[in-house]
């Protein structure tokens, strides 16, 4: 696995889009501070790019890097949840612009999987994280689920996993307001 990280990293810092197992399903991801990058995976996905996308952080205390303002309750839900939880912010900072909602919001998820995790921290950035699928398509849970037409768009796919038969599914979704408002956009 430690080799493969590195060789992920090296071409996430070229502005390279890869094909990647995640804590839940198959994603597409790329560096979320390369706007060339994050533009890459719109085009793969067929998605218009005023939809928002999400990221992928290894710690909590990366919120402080990418959330303007973090509402006083999210510390307790993003450190507590038992499954993968995805938290949409007011305001995102430090990222592609093209990545964040038309808002300025920002949907974040911190990861437990290893191999997310380590590529992340090498990386010292997050990770962009979407489903592997052209937009209005089924998601992929399973590697010989993802499209040849998404297999064929990305730069990179990652050996890791692809056998792994472990059913996932999508992340919970939740928005936070300012004052702590909470409210479910996918459960």
């Amino acid at each position: 696995m430690q080799q493969e990280v590195g060789e992920v990293v090296a071409l996430l810092k070229e502005g390279k889009t890869i094909l990647y197992p995640t804590d839940t399903v198959w994603g597409i991801g790329c560096d979320a501070t390369n706007p060339e990058a994050v533009a890459k995976i719109y085009d793969i996905k067929k998605r218009d790019d005023s939809k928002s996308l999400i990221i992928l952080i290894a710690s909590i205390e990366q919120l402080w890097d990418y959330v303007a303002k973090i509402p006083e309750m999210a510390w307790d839900i993003v450190e507590f949840s038992d499954k993968p939880l995805t938290v949409v912010y007011p305001k995102g900072k430090n990222l592609a612009p093209n990545l964040m909602g038309e808002d300025g919001s920002i949907g974040i998820r911190l990861v437990k999987d290893e191999f997310c995790k380590q590529v992340i921290q090498k990386l010292r950035k997050p990770l962009v994280s979407t489903s592997a699928n052209v937009s209005g398509e089924p998601t992929a849970a399973f590697f010989n689920e993802v499209s040849d037409e998404i297999k064929n768009g990305v730069d990179y796919i990652v050996k890791w996993r692809r056998e792994d038969k472990t059913k996932k599914s999508p992340s919970t979704i939740i928005q936070l307001g300012v004052k702590g408002e909470i409210k479910f956009l996918r459960k």
